[in-house]
């Protein structure tokens, strides 16, 4: 069954190895070639994430950088592999070829300068999440003490995106900034988030923001991440039922059409048992067969998104 995973950290892995990867079958790699095709994954997304500790003023440059290195080590050593860098891409795509698209996970990069925002779309930026963990010029981002929303220039950038017709993603988000998102996007989404009654992180989703997501008809991608799924007390494994117990959870929410995968694979530190990279996501596909009928699981895995494309 194809599948859709709309996060993965790959480029920060091959950026930090400076070119000695190889993004065909390199086995420290979760997402690479070979992985992709056993998981049967047909679109990946491929997040610019910046190391917080990089200079303010080296950014931009790292953030091209790691575009640098998905067009010279994913694209053009890998001709399986195909850019998406408009949505209607994604239905031209022939059986033997894997789709991908690039997400920004925090717009640090851009500074205070909107053309750079501009740039990086051009290059092929389909998504953008406004903050990481910390604050930023555009908005707090979860981990915040101030808790504050979306600043004057934050609204400035979920504009653009607008126009842009690319996802405002809402996963690393402030509270408030989750509820100003929805208020000023157009296509809003959650690109890896768990349910919060399920496990207390506080990068997961609560019920009343959830209902908020489904009410917009908005996507929301459940991540593999140990400590978005169970709370570390009551569980040493996780293993693929806990997973599951987040699809259910947003199903009995009303989000049955509008669930996806996020994996987050690469960026992560720890794995769920049967779930550690991408040659095993079918390991979570069959499990879900057992609890959904067919077309409730190739709506979780692909169809639902290709269902909330924007156009």
């Amino acid at each position: 069954m194809d599948v859709i995973d709309l996060h993965c950290d790959a480029l920060l892995k091959l950026q930090e190895a400076k070119g000695q990867l190889s993004f065909k079958d390199s086995e420290k790699l979760d997402v690479n070639l070979s992985r992709l095709k056993e998981g049967q994954v047909k679109v990946q997304a491929f997040a610019i994430f910046l190391a917080p500790e990089i200079l303010v003023e080296d950014k931009y440059e790292a953030a091209l950088e790691q575009i640098k290195y998905y067009q010279e080590e994913i694209l053009a050593k890998n001709p399986e592999m195909k850019q998406i860098k408009q949505w209607e891409d994604i239905h031209t795509l022939k059986e033997n070829e894997i789709g991908s698209f690039l997400t920004l996970e925090g717009v640090e990069a851009i500074g205070n300068d909107l053309s750079k925002l501009d740039h990086l779309l051009d290059l092929g930026v389909l998504s953008v999440g406004l903050t990481w963990n910390p604050a930023n010029l555009a908005a707090d981002g979860i981990q915040e003490p101030r808790g504050g929303g979306l600043t004057t220039f934050g609204y400035e950038i979920v504009k653009r995106l607008n126009e842009r017709k690319a996802f405002t993603d809402v996963s690393h988000l402030s509270v408030k900034g989750f509820w100003d998102v929805m208020k000023a996007a157009k296509y809003p989404i959650a690109t890896h988030s768990n349910v919060l009654h399920l496990c207390s992180h506080v990068r997961n989703l609560s019920d009343e923001q959830i209902k908020a997501l489904v009410e917009r008809d908005a996507m929301i991608h459940v991540v593999y991440n140990p400590p978005f799924t169970i709370d570390e007390e009551r569980k040493k494994t996780v293993a693929i039922p806990d997973l599951i117990q987040h699809i259910e959870a947003l199903v009995a929410l009303g989000a049955v059409n509008n669930i996806g995968f996020g994996s987050d694979f690469d960026g992560i530190r720890s794995h769920i048992e049967g779930l550690t990279h991408a040659g095993e996501v079918q390991n979570f596909v069959s499990a879900l067969q057992k609890k959904f009928t067919n077309e409730e699981v190739a709506g979780f895995a692909a169809q639902n998104f290709l269902n909330h494309l924007p156009s």
